[in-house]
């Protein structure tokens, strides 16, 4: 369903988010980037400029410079929100001097262990920069792609020390096997740090198609979990798949030896999430037969959520009868955007 916007719509939009920055009150991600790409790769520039009037009490102005990052003194800055925009500065000047998949190959091994920072928000940004790049390379893409990688890296957060646990032989048994965290509470960096055991699926992928196809599984399972499981937090569960859809997005313009590593960070993020925000039990699945992409699509929108047009843009990338009702759970548990 993907389609390149030849309006300049998305330009339009990206120059005017990126006076804002990427979080607000000091936590909370801009989303309105990641929306008015998604929303244009599917056909809907002309919604583009209303969601963004309705958006745009959630915008903050672009934080001030910290402290120069260089590449002498970038491991230390790494993980530090008080150097976003010094980061994406830092990005802005990599992207000025050098092929874009270059410094995303450069950086992209980098940032991968610290993919779990900012709710993973920052590779999530990162994918829609990429895939907006891969249809069109013009500067206001580049400067998103800086804007992503400079986020990500203040965010920088790793994980360590989760046991492994035996996982099931396909991705949609494995998150089944999850074990929820035993103190739910708090906000994410809290729950993140109550995750000690996990199932290794998929830890013995080496190879790179074999990667590619494990992660569009992951995808499509934790798409289709949603319609079951949302109810656990209708917001966060968002992210068990757009997460990994993320990375899946961006594996085409990364070195081939780059995919197996990107799925385990994946299948460790989406993992993380169930684990996380796990509802007591699952609701029963509700087949939604006879909507469209498209159709649901506009319901998405009409609902103007952010993380609801996002889960949906994942949706209608996996494309199934399911992943849609996963779509449509989302629009029915979610609070609608509107007005102030």
């Amino acid at each position: 369903m993907d389609t390149h916007d030849t309006t300049g719509t998305l330009e339009e939009a990206l120059e005017r988010l990126h006076a804002s920055g990427p979080e607000r009150l000091g936590r909370l991600t801009n989303h309105a980037p990641m929306v008015v790409e998604a929303l244009t790769a599917h056909g809907r520039a002309d919604a583009v400029h209303r969601w963004l009037d309705l958006y745009r009490p959630k915008l903050e102005d672009f934080p001030r410079p910290f402290a120069a990052v260089t590449d002498d003194n970038w491991r230390a800055a790494l993980g530090d929100p008080r150097r976003a925009a010094d980061w994406i500065a830092h990005f802005r000047r990599a992207l000025a001097e050098h092929p874009w998949r270059d410094v995303l190959a450069a950086w992209w091994p980098r940032l991968l262990p610290g993919l779990y920072g900012g709710s993973t928000h920052p590779v999530i940004r990162v994918g829609h920069a990429v895939r907006a790049l891969g249809a069109a390379e013009n500067a206001p893409r580049l400067a998103e792609l800086a804007h992503g990688l400079g986020y990500w890296a203040a965010r920088h957060h790793p994980v360590s020390g989760i046991v492994p646990l035996p996982a099931a032989p396909d991705a949609a048994r494995s998150l089944d096997a999850v074990p929820p965290v035993d103190d739910p509470r708090g906000g994410f960096p809290d729950r993140l740090a109550a995750v000690r055991r996990l199932p290794r699926w998929a830890g013995d992928v080496t190879g790179p198609d074999t990667a590619r196809a494990r992660l569009t599984e992951l995808v499509r399972a934790a798409t289709h979990r949603y319609a079951t499981h949302g109810h656990g937090e209708e917001t966060m569960l968002v992210h068990a798949a757009t997460a990994p859809n993320a990375v899946l997005r961006t594996l085409p313009s990364l070195p081939r030896e780059l995919w197996a590593p990107s799925l385990h960070a994946a299948w460790t993020a989406s993992a993380a999430v169930t684990a996380m925000y796990a509802p007591a039990e699952p609701a029963a699945f509700v087949p939604v037969p006879g909507h469209t992409a498209q159709e649901v699509l506009d319901m998405a929108l009409a609902h103007g959520d952010e993380h609801v047009v996002k889960l949906t843009d994942t949706a209608l990338d996996v494309g199934d009868e399911r992943a849609l009702a996963a779509a449509l759970r989302a629009i029915e548990l979610s609070r609608p955007l509107t007005p102030n």
